[in-house]
């Protein structure tokens, strides 16, 4: 499909957006906000390319991060820090190879000022070294590999998710507390299933049974939980984001494991959207995570609120990082008025991170990721029948990752 660009005033902003959503996959969706002048005349737009996964079984992830961006531009009325903006998304599918030629094109083609998304660890690689090579920023909202907050980072690359193990570390932490004697573990065979176990062994004190990583497209977990059941484990720690968790989760309660050997996560393989799919094979799970819909940091709720009259569902971490990740985009971009060629202003103004992130307490480390706060959620039963995460303690609080003594920015 060809990419199509749509322009809207502030009037019609909502109301465009919204109707092109059932045609997004494959092609780039542009949303125009524009500043009317005293003039009439329009200024013009700072362009934002943003790549993400919208396909695939982790293509609700991907949408999640676009409609969570998407929100904030909508609420300044087509401007973030009352810039005018132009947004184009498209999809990744999951590849590296795509990403790279979307970036690509985003880059020589649209001329895009700025860049920012990227779901998946394996794409992030392919793609923000390209971009950063460039010359541009990237504002990474979720995939955040080790490499990039060490030995990798870069003056001109920020992320404001987290850095790939620190979700993992916090319920390697958890688990030693409660006391749990030994751990099955279990992650993906890709970058970020890799940082995840090796953060969640970092805090974890007890034996670790067996370290086993997964396909990316796996859907049959039967032997792997025989495995489990066969080791004894006294608890399983699992990371398998998206339609992964939904099919390993509904096959371990189905053999009845979950009640012989309890199951952890981090937050990514129990988010709202993934509970809805599992149901009542996730309830009572603890899982971790920076961010939860009850937070009571100023603007949360309302973020929650809005986000559910826009699109009709409540947001998940992956929409409330890239709602902080807009309104990061926005405080720089007021405070360089816009003009992104004095790269120095401009990475000031990012590291210095002045909004209001639904997290609450946020600041950038000297490697451009975040130090802040880690909770342990609890999946419980809602009175409708629906499933959610409650907040039941902090594990961490003004975390930083592991990989900060590495970077020499």
């Amino acid at each position: 499909m060809p990419k199509q660009s749509y322009v809207s005033n502030p009037s019609r902003f909502s109301t465009v957006s919204q109707r092109l959503l059932p045609g997004l996959c494959g092609a780039a969706l542009v949303l125009a906000g524009s500043s009317l002048l005293s003039t009439a005349v329009a200024a013009e737009p700072v362009k934002l390319g943003m790549i993400t996964t919208l396909s695939t079984k982790g293509g609700y992830l991907g949408e999640d991060m676009r409609d969570g961006f998407k929100l904030a531009v909508e609420q300044g009325k087509g401007s973030l820090g009352g810039i005018p903006v132009e947004l184009l998304v498209d999809d990744d599918a999951g590849d590296p190879q795509k990403g790279k030629q979307i970036a690509e094109r985003m880059i020589k083609s649209d001329k895009v000022d700025m860049m920012t998304g990227i779901m998946f660890s394996n794409v992030a690689m392919a793609v923000v070294p390209s971009v950063l090579k460039d010359g541009l920023f990237f504002v990474g909202a979720n995939a955040a590999p080790a490499p990039f907050a060490g030995k990798m980072c870069n003056p001109n690359y920020f992320n404001v998710a987290y850095q790939n193990d620190n979700m993992h570390e916090a319920m390697g932490e958890y688990l030693t507390q409660q006391g749990y004697k030994s751990v099955f573990l279990i992650a993906p065979n890709y970058p970020a299933g890799k940082d995840a176990l090796t953060g969640f062994k970092r805090f974890y004190k007890g034996e670790v049974k067996q370290e086993v990583y997964t396909k990316l497209d796996q859907s049959d977990y039967a032997a792997l939980i025989s495995q489990i059941r066969a080791d004894k484990p006294d608890a399983v720690f699992y990371f398998l984001p998206g339609g992964l968790g939904v099919n390993f989760l509904k096959q371990y309660d189905q053999a009845g494991m979950k009640s012989e050997v309890k199951i952890f996560g981090p937050g990514f393989s129990f988010d709202r959207r993934l509970l809805g799919a599992v149901g009542a094979a996730a309830e009572g799970v603890m899982n971790s995570s920076e961010w939860n819909d009850d937070l009571p940091a100023a603007g949360n709720a309302e973020f929650v609120q809005a986000f559910h009259t826009a699109y009709g569902r409540y947001p998940t971490l992956y929409a409330a990082q890239a709602y902080d990740a807009a309104n990061l985009i926005g405080s720089a971009l007021k405070q360089v008025d816009g003009k992104l060629d004095d790269k120095d202003a401009v990475r000031k103004a990012l590291m210095a991170a002045d909004f209001s992130s639904v997290r609450g307490s946020f600041r950038f480390n000297t490697n451009h990721h975040p130090i802040q706060d880690i909770y342990v959620r609890q999946v419980i039963k809602l009175d409708d029948g629906s499933y959610a995460n409650k907040t039941v303690s902090k594990v961490f609080e003004q975390h930083q990752d592991a990989y900060v003594g590495e970077c020499k920015l």
